[in-house]
């Protein structure tokens, strides 16, 4: 008699999260009570609200989790998707809060989420289901400058920010902070320059940090720096592309292969991202794109030869069905949870290094915290600053010429020199400054666990590991 076959058990998202968190804290000295406390979700808020829409009665149903009060507000995005449940958004709200802390932004995690497809609706539909979504998280402080900030996230952006705040903004007519109840709204509507593409730009500046040391490199079997690489990225989305996009033309990446919902491009000699976005804007597909070899099967390409692996859609694309066939040994992830707890371990088994999601899509919460201080301070970062910088480089640059002048040593400052030199800060550069900074000093922070202590072998351990410990000392702090 056969036997039957046995397959590995697939750990959900929310599994996943906890199996990575009782990993870490195996390593900690916390008592039962202040560990439980950490891990456990705080609160979920269930809603379920009518809209009267094509002349009839339509009933959606949201989330609004809140994993921890440690510091206030909490914060974390929206997302619009179909497939929205309450474990998902519960997960999510626990990756933000230890993600909150790696990066020592000052936030609780709080996570939310619709049950909707948005192509389903036109956007004057999208804007009435939005607005009293709003409506049922304001109406119960789910949605508050000072208690919860929601921000873009999976099926939502700029224009559904934009809406929720001014909904916050009718029923608060007198809040003067009204602005900063949300972040990832457009620059005309209280945003910040450097928001939309944060996430992405994050990604960026993680791989340039991890770049910076070739210990590092060397354990990912790599070498050398940036340049050259060949790089795989799934999911084109928002942070998938900018992320693409800054690498091939800053960093001197070779984006080999895109994947997105409807198949895969793939090309040795590279593919330019910016081509692709405007043919997937133009034709609704990747399907037809010149120059690059399409696959129907998305997924295969996954287990493609390449340097870096970039997963920067959903939840679980690398999981125990894949993992042993991963050959990129290093992979950045841009999505939250793409990396299953059942793959984590098999890719480690196997020497891959991975750079966790709560530090390496940092970015996003980053550049929304300088948003909400933005918001709070009622002022532009660089207005006061930007043309007194501007008048120091100026004198310090006419007197260097005038003491050439003097000497008869007879150079110049080159003009593109000083053109670069006498600009000062605005407020994209300030972003830019910020969230590198961020960055920078939370991967020293994972990279001095990851090599100092023995018992610590990967990136994500050391990950939670610091964040773990910020947030305990935040509730001994508090008495607990």
């Amino acid at each position: 008699m056969a036997l039957a076959q046995t397959h590995p058990v697939e750990p959900s998202f929310r599994d996943s999260v906890d199996i990575m968190f009782n990993r870490a804290v195996a390593l900690m000295d916390l008592s039962p009570g202040l560990e439980e406390k950490i891990r456990v979700c705080n609160a979920t808020y269930t809603v379920r609200f009518g809209v009267r829409l094509r002349g009839g009665l339509h009933t959606f149903t949201g989330y609004r989790s809140v994993h921890s009060e440690h510091m206030e507000p909490a914060k974390g995005g929206i997302r619009f998707a179909p497939s929205v449940h309450q474990d998902e958004v519960e997960a999510l709200a626990a990756l933000m809060t230890y993600k909150c802390a790696l990066v020592q932004v000052p936030y609780g995690g709080s996570k939310g989420g619709l049950r909707i497809d948005p192509r389903d609706w036109d956007e004057h539909e999208m804007e009435l289901i939005t607005r009293r979504f709003a409506y049922e998280l304001i109406k119960r402080d789910m949605i508050n400058p000072a208690q919860n900030v929601p921000a873009p996230d999976m099926g939502t952006g700029e224009r559904e920010m934009a809406w929720i705040a001014d909904q916050y903004k009718r029923m608060n007519t007198t809040d003067i902070n009204s602005n900063a109840c949300v972040t990832g709204k457009p620059i005309n509507a209280g945003g910040i320059q450097g928001r939309t593409e944060a996430t992405g730009r994050g990604v960026q500046y993680a791989l340039r940090e991890f770049f910076r040391y070739p210990q590092d490199v060397a354990a990912a079997k790599l070498s050398g720096s940036l340049d050259g690489k060949r790089v795989i990225v799934q999911g084109l989305g928002n942070v998938g592309y900018h992320a693409a996009k800054f690498l091939s033309e800053e960093d001197g990446c070779r984006i080999t292969g895109i994947i997105e919902r409807d198949g895969a491009l793939y090309s040795e000699a590279g593919l330019n991202v910016e081509d692709v976005r405007q043919w997937i804007v133009k034709h609704g597909s990747i399907k037809g794109f010149p120059d690059a070899a399409l696959s129907d099967d998305g997924a295969a390409l996954l287990e493609a030869d390449c340097d870096i692996l970039i997963p920067a859609a959903l939840e679980g694309v690398i999981n125990m069905t894949n993992a042993h066939s991963i050959q990129a040994p290093l992979i950045i992830e841009a999505a939250n949870g793409p990396v299953t707890a059942g793959a984590d371990e098999v890719l480690r088994a196997k020497g891959t290094v991975i750079i966790p999601d709560m530090y390496a899509n940092a970015g996003g919460v980053t550049v929304s915290y300088f948003e909400w201080v933005k918001n709070l301070s009622h002022i532009r970062f660089g207005r006061m600053q930007r043309r007194a910088e501007e008048s120091r480089h100026q004198m310090l640059v006419d007197e260097l010429e005038r003491l050439s002048a003097d000497k008869g040593l007879g150079w110049t400052l080159s003009p593109g020199f000083k053109q670069q030199y006498l600009r000062g800060a605005g407020e994209l550069e300030l972003v830019r400054s910020g969230l590198d900074d961020t960055m920078r000093g939370a991967y020293q922070s994972m990279r001095e666990v990851w090599h100092d202590r023995a018992d610590v072998h990967d990136l994500r351990t050391a990950a939670y590991l610091v964040s773990i410990g910020r947030v305990a000392a935040s509730y001994r702090a508090k008495g607990l």
